[in-house]
């Protein structure tokens, strides 16, 4: 047998292997959960299922990737949970990258304070000085903490720990506040309103459907007038993290 023909004798043996294996995983999905009609398949679905590959996704599982929440409160689970809840969990799950008061610890973010920083050189970005949705606190915490065991949280674990966090930034002042899915639209941030919408399409270039300039936009010579800010992300030991802050390239 020639070198061609036994790589196309492989790749049809192969082909054929992955297919029975792929009618066999379809049967014994369809033995465990009943067959889905072929009525109720899209044209691609359809298509599929005559390859024997893949079958539609249940309504669980849907919702189990089905988990955004917006800020106005749509997707929010049923649940409640209270501040004194939440800073039990807080401790046990959170405390060692937040600290015991949000304050952060090494590089890991802080959560709290921050206020009436935002317009100076080196703003403090908390989710009390600058988050402006609530939503953003439960649909994180709930998608990707705590670190390293995302998801095992209970929906009642996330609003005692976003009722938490709302204490630790006096946004809460009751230790005896539970947020539910019933109030949390009623809480208003701090920061919410100052962002604006990003409102580039509206450009020049964009309105007339052109290409933005990318060289010699500007006339005359180019001229640093001064050096960006040096940002707090270098580990210690390295970088210079002093001199003037802000900065702009004309």
């Amino acid at each position: 047998m020639s070198k061609f023909r036994k790589l196309a004798f492989l790749a049809g043996l192969f082909g054929a292997t992955l297919a029975a294996h792929a009618q066999d995983t379809a049967k014994k999905a369809e033995a465990a959960e009943g067959p889905v009609t072929d009525a109720a398949l899209s044209t691609d679905a359809r298509a599929g299922s005559r390859l024997g590959l893949g079958r539609v996704a249940t309504p669980d599982e849907v919702a189990a990737w089905d988990i955004d929440v917006r800020p106005d409160g749509k997707g929010l689970p049923v649940g409640k949970g209270t501040v004194s809840d939440g800073e039990t969990i807080f401790a046990e799950q959170c405390a060692s990258c937040h600290g015991d008061f949000g304050e952060g610890r090494d590089r890991w973010p802080q959560l709290a304070g921050g206020f009436d920083t935002l317009t100076r050189d080196r703003p403090v970005k908390t989710v009390g000085s600058y988050w402006p949705y609530l939503s953003t606190v439960y649909d994180y915490v709930h998608r990707a903490m705590p670190f390293g065991n995302a998801r095992s949280l209970s929906n009642d674990d996330v609003y005692a720990l976003t009722a938490y966090v709302l204490y630790l930034n006096d946004i809460e002042t009751d230790e005896d506040f539970e947020l539910s899915n019933e109030n949390f639209t009623a809480v208003t941030m701090p920061n919410a309103g100052t962002f604006v919408p990003d409102d580039r399409a509206e450009e020049q270039h964009y309105k007339d459907d052109a290409d933005p300039c990318m060289t010699d936009c500007k006339p005359g010579p180019v001229k640093i007038t001064m050096h960006a800010q040096v940002l707090d992300v270098t580990p210690e030991g390295g970088g210079d993290e002093s001199g003037p802050a802000g900065g702009s390239v004309d």
